[in-house]
This record gives C-alpha cells, structure tokens and sequence, in this order.
C-alpha cells in the first residue's frame, strides 16, 4: 500500500478529540475543546464551516448512516442531534451528568448506543430520539465500543482493561474478560476478530465467540485510541498517544506503513486522538492534540 498527506488543515484553537466522515463524500467533521463542531471540504482543502456551536468538549461524533443527523456526544453528558443539510438542532437529550466518550449504532434497529464516564450503556430510538434502555456496564468508565458487521454482537471496553461481549438483540452481557492491564481505549471488530487496543500499548486479537487473549503485540510505544478497519482493503489503521499512525495488514497484522515523525516530517507532534476513513476509502482523516487535521490520501 502507499499511502501520503495530502493536506494539513488548522483552525482549532484546542486538542481535537473526534473525526466523523461528512453526510457528502467531500466533507467530514472534527469536534473537541473547542466552542462547535467544525465541517472541513477535502476538495478545497479546507474550512467550509461551523456546524453548530457547544457549551462543553466534544468527545464523540456519529453520522446516522442513510441520514443527515450528526449525533454529536459531550463533556457535560449531553447527546445533540443535528441536521447538518438544513444545519439546525432536531434534539436534545440529557443522558447524565457526565462526559458520553463514545458512540455507535445499530441499524437494524435504528437505535444509537451511548457509553461514557458513568459506565452504563445507553441506548437511544433514532425514531423519536427518547432513550428506550439503560444498562450499569461496569463500576468505571466505559471509553470503548463496536458493533460487529452483522449486528448480532457489541463490545465495550472499560478503564480497568475488561472487555465486555452484548447480545445486541436484547443486550444481555454473553461474556466479560479483563484483557488489557490498564484502560481499554479501542475496539474493532475485523471479519471473525475483535481488536482491543490498550493504555498498555496492547494490540489483542480475541475470536469473536469467544473473549481471550488469541494473539497480541505491540503497534506503538503508547496508548491505542482507535482502531480503524479500511471498508474494503485488506487493511486497517491505528493511532496513538505516542504521535504516530500507523497501517496494518488483516491477514498477518505485519506493518505497512508508519506516519510518524521519525518517518516523515508532516507527522502530527502531539498525541493522535483519532481517525476515520472516508466513505470510499480513498482518504483516512487523523487529529491530534496539536490541534490540526491531517488528511492521508490513499495511493
């Protein structure tokens, strides 16, 4: 694979904690310390606007697939539900008073699944955006979760390295395992795998029936936060706190490519935070607490 940066882009005034793909393939979306949510233009290479402004830290973005509702998670416990074709606020809705760290979806079912600082996984009906279950996870911060291709499965990763199984059917906990000797930070499901990432700087690779430690390394010298299989290569990517991301292979997870500044000057300088591919796979999206953008074109 070869892959290079096509562009930096600034304007945050703060460390970026989330990217999400935009609701048109030119766009995406990056949220963090900062006063709103920012929609950025790849063909322009740059700004396009404000989506709409927040009253506390954005920890978490999700675009509902098939719609023009950006779900956007806070600091404060906050979920806003925003259209961004017509760019207004279509819902509020309070889920507790403390940070939500991330989110996923289920479309069968169209329900959003919230999990954060609280440790309980919440679950909300995209129908009337009204929060229909609840569930305490665990007794600490849940900062991770997947939803597997077919949709029968989730996973969630707590602060003291468990990882839980759900059935997303009813939500009934099928298995729980502490993997990671320290927080467990990402989750991906890849083809019959879940991939956990750790403070402990652990990649672990579990069969998807059934939790445990099946094969594990070392992808960077620091935290993983975030795990980002390609939509239709052989491929996925990883970020870290230690600056750099990187790019793996599905079949032998041998390294394929390293964007860091021991490789490459235009690597980001402070810890990577996130990333997210584009809709076609042609581009994956980096942020990082230096407060830019980094956008990597796939060759």
């Amino acid at each position: 694979m070869d892959i290079k940066l096509k562009s930096t882009l600034t304007g945050h005034q703060n460390p970026i904690f989330c990217v999400e793909k935009g609701y048109y393939l030119n766009t995406f979306f990056t949220g963090g310390n900062d006063k709103g949510v920012v929609e950025w233009d790849v063909e322009k290479n740059g700004f396009k606007r404000i989506l709409c402004a927040v009253t506390s830290s954005v920890y978490a973005l999700k675009l509902i697939p098939g719609t023009a509702i950006l779900a956007i998670a806070l600091r404060e416990g906050k979920l806003l539900f925003v259209d961004v074709q017509e760019q207004k606020l279509v819902a509020s809705l309070q889920l507790g008073n403390r940070a939500i760290f991330a989110l996923s979806y289920i479309q069968q079912k169209n329900e959003l699944l919230a999990v954060g600082e609280e440790g309980r996984l919440y679950v909300i009906d995209l129908a009337t955006y009204k929060r229909i279950y609840d569930l305490q996870l665990s007794q600490t911060t849940v900062r991770s979760i997947a939803v597997d291709a077919d949709e029968t499965k989730i996973a969630l990763g707590d602060k003291d390295g468990w990882v839980y199984l759900l059935a997303s059917e009813d939500f009934h906990v099928i298995e729980r395992m502490k993997l990671h000797s320290l927080p467990t930070t990402s989750l991906a499901f890849l083809q019959n795998k879940l991939l956990s990432g750790g403070r402990d700087a652990q990649l672990i690779i579990s069969d998807v029936n059934q939790l445990s430690n099946n094969f594990s390394f070392i992808p960077h010298l620091f935290t993983v936060y975030g795990i980002y299989p390609h939509p239709f290569e052989p491929f996925f990517a990883t970020v870290s706190r230690d600056k750099s991301l990187k790019f793996w292979s599905n079949a032998d997870f041998a390294l394929l490519k390293n964007m860091s500044r021991d490789k490459m000057q235009d690597g980001h300088h402070l810890s990577v935070n996130a990333g997210i591919w584009s809709e076609d796979g042609q581009y994956f999206f980096s942020v990082s607490d230096d407060k830019l953008v980094k956008i990597w074109e796939l060759q």
